[in-house]
């Protein structure tokens, strides 16, 4: 039993011995990876950028269709009530 508790013990400390190793040698990242991270950021920002002024201008896009709509709609209306009046007018006679 002693043993066993010895070895075990011995394969606990040696694996965080390797994990230790191995974690300190993956930690940094070189200036390839910065500068790429770097490039990858300005990229995605102005993404975002393009993105929001794309939507600003659609928003800006359906005001003016909803006021071409409305003075379309408008239009109608007068011109029916134009119609129905020249109706009136010829039936009168």
């Amino acid at each position: 039993m002693k043993i066993a508790k010895v070895l075990r013990n011995t394969a606990i400390i040696a694996a965080f011995g390797i994990t230790t190793a191995v974690l300190s040698g993956c930690g940094g990242v070189s200036e390839a990876e910065m500068a790429q991270l770097n490039n990858l950021q300005s990229e995605v920002n102005s993404l975002q950028s393009t993105t929001n002024s794309l939507k600003d201008e659609r928003a800006s896009l359906e005001k003016e269709i909803a006021a071409k709509n409305d003075k379309l709609a408008q239009c109608t209306k007068e011109k029916e009530e134009t119609k129905a009046n020249l109706d009136k007018m010829s039936s009168n006679k």
